[in-house]
C-alpha cells in the first residue's frame, strides 16, 4: 500500500468513525451522564471491537454473507431491534444524580460485542475491506484494522468531551429529560440509512 492510499485509508477511518452514528451518539450520552474517565472502557470497546470486526470480516466473513444474503436480513433485523431497545434505555435513564450512585457506563466488552449489532459499523467495515484490502490478504486486512485502531480512538473521543459539555447544562431534571429523549432519537435516526437500503 503506498502512501496516497495510506492517506486516503486514514481519512477513510477518520471521517467515518467521528461522525455521527450509534457508538458516537452514546458516547456523548455516556460523558454527560459518567464523565470521560469512567467513559473510557466504553471507548476502548469500540477502538478494539471495529479493528477486530475489521480483522474477521477481511478474513473471510464478507465471503459467508455474499454467499449467504439472508444472513444480512438476520443481521439487519437484529441490529434494528437491539438499537430500539438501547434508544428506549437511554430515554427512559435515571436523573443524574441516582445514575451516578446506581447506573454503570458501557462495559469494554460490552462496547466491543456492540460492533457486531452496529450497522455503521458494519458499513465501516464492509466498506473499508472492499476499498482497501480488495485481495483481502493478511497484511492488508491487518494494516486496515491497524489504522483504524490508531484513527478511531482520538475521533470518537470528541463525543465523550461533548458529553462533558453538555453536562454542565444538565442542571435541572427537565433539562437531562429533554437531553435523553433528544440522545434516544438521534439513536433512532441513525437508523434511517439502514432502512433506506431496503426501500
Amino acid at each position: 500500500m503506498n502512501a496516497t492510499v495510506l492517506a486516503g485509508l486514514m481519512t477513510f477511518a477518520f471521517v467515518t468513525t467521528v461522525t455521527p452514528g450509534p457508538n458516537n451518539l452514546m458516547l456523548m450520552a455516556s460523558g454527560a451522564n459518567f464523565g470521560f474517565k469512567r467513559t473510557l472502557p466504553h471507548m476502548l470497546g469500540i477502538m478494539v471491537g471495529v479493528s477486530v470486526m475489521v480483522l474477521i470480516v477481511g478474513g473471510g466473513l464478507m465471503a459467508l454473507f455474499d454467499a449467504y444474503p439472508i444472513l444480512n436480513t438476520l443481521l439487519q433485523a437484529v441490529s434494528i431491534a437491539y438499537l430500539l431497545w438501547l434508544a428506549w434505555k437511554v430515554a427512559n435513564a435515571a436523573p443524574l444524580k441516582a445514575r451516578d450512585e446506581t447506573g454503570t457506563p458501557m462495559t469494554f466488552l460490552q462496547a466491543a460485542a456492540f460492533q457486531w449489532v452496529n450497522p455503521k459499523a458494519w458499513a465501516m467495515c464492509l466498506s473499508a475491506i472492499t476499498l482497501y484490502a480488495p485481495d483481502h490478504t493478511l497484511l492488508s486486512v491487518v494494516l486496515v484494522a491497524s489504522v483504524f485502531a490508531l484513527v478511531s480512538f482520538p475521533a470518537i473521543s470528541v463525543w465523550a468531551w461533548l458529553g462533558l459539555v453538555v453536562r454542565q447544562w444538565l442542571t435541572s431534571p427537565r433539562r437531562y429529560r429533554v437531553f435523553n429523549i433528544a440522545m434516544a432519537a438521534l439513536l433512532v435516526a441513525s437508523l434511517y440509512p439502514v432502512l433506506g437500503l431496503n426501500g
